[in-house]
């Protein structure tokens, strides 16, 4: 097996929206550079994402400076500034209470004509301190953005592909073979062996290290074709078979930075421990 490295990068400025593929970025200690620093919320102030509302699939936050551009089918584009955080609103993001800011009322207004409810799109403005990571499997000072719960997630493409084999075998193979679209990673490596991922525990990419914090447990978002919207059973149903740990169906691994610095689509992969 040849030595591992950086296949792809993945940055999606808005959470569960689409994003775009970077050559190279700056990995911060709450993820990578842009990423997931925008998040919807409905008029609870409850996190909005593909689970609920598969169409999100279909629309686009590109990172712009000072801003994102927003674009989804039968929507004029909009581009949206990062607001003043002269104050903050609070949120929820699954279990967290977290402070954000409002973004301008023709952001409400475009996403709420677009899903057809009340929504509003806010900016994290801080995010060294809004947001710890889950004490469990963190540090003290470690912090996130509006990802799941941790700051970066890595997959592989030799897992993928042995994931696309096993579903090649079950009920559903029609369904197969998946894209890595589905899992929505931040970084994705070459050249490693299938599932090695679940036994490392620390790693780095060039020159920026990582701590592996766990595996990633999936949801429905991973049945959801991120081309069509449409909703299938896999892979749920064959992580299910052949990927379960304790309750969770896992693909791919959370990340937690451990140093800062800039990564490079081609850079080598070293696993320290």
């Amino acid at each position: 097996m040849s030595r591992p490295e950086l296949s792809a990068i993945h940055v999606h400025p808005l959470k569960s929206v689409r994003g775009h593929a970077p050559r190279t970025v700056d990995v911060e200690p709450w993820g990578l550079a842009g990423d997931r620093r925008w998040v919807l919320v409905d008029a609870r102030g409850k996190i909005v994402t593909q689970r609920p509302h598969p169409r999100l699939t279909l629309a686009s936050a590109e990172l712009l400076p000072g801003g994102i551009r927003l674009s989804a089918p039968g929507m004029e584009p909009l581009t949206v500034e990062i607001p003043e955080p002269v104050a903050t609103t609070t949120i929820e993001v699954w279990h967290d209470k977290v402070e954000a800011v409002l973004a301008d009322d023709a952001a409400h207004a475009w996403w709420s004509a677009y899903l057809e409810t009340d929504i509003r799109l806010l900016h994290l403005d801080d995010p060294a301190t809004r947001r710890p990571v889950d004490p469990e499997y963190a540090r003290p000072g470690d912090t996130v953005s509006f990802a799941d719960g941790y700051p970066l997630l890595l997959t592989t493409l030799s897992s993928l592909d042995a994931l696309n084999s096993l579903i090649a075998q079950g009920d559903h193979a029609d369904e197969g073979p998946l894209p890595m679209n589905r899992f929505r990673p931040n970084v994705v490596l070459a050249g490693s062996a299938p599932w090695a991922e679940d036994d490392w525990s620390r790693l780095a990419i060039g020159s920026v290290t990582f701590r592996v914090a766990k595996k990633s447990g999936r949801c429905v978002v991973t049945t959801t074709d991120q081309e069509t919207t449409q909703r299938g059973k896999e892979p749920l149903r064959t992580l299910a078979r052949h990927r379960r740990f304790g309750d969770q169906l896992c693909f791919g691994t959370n990340l937690i930075p451990q140093t800062t610095g800039t990564i490079s689509v081609g850079d080598p992969v070293t696993i320290l421990e």
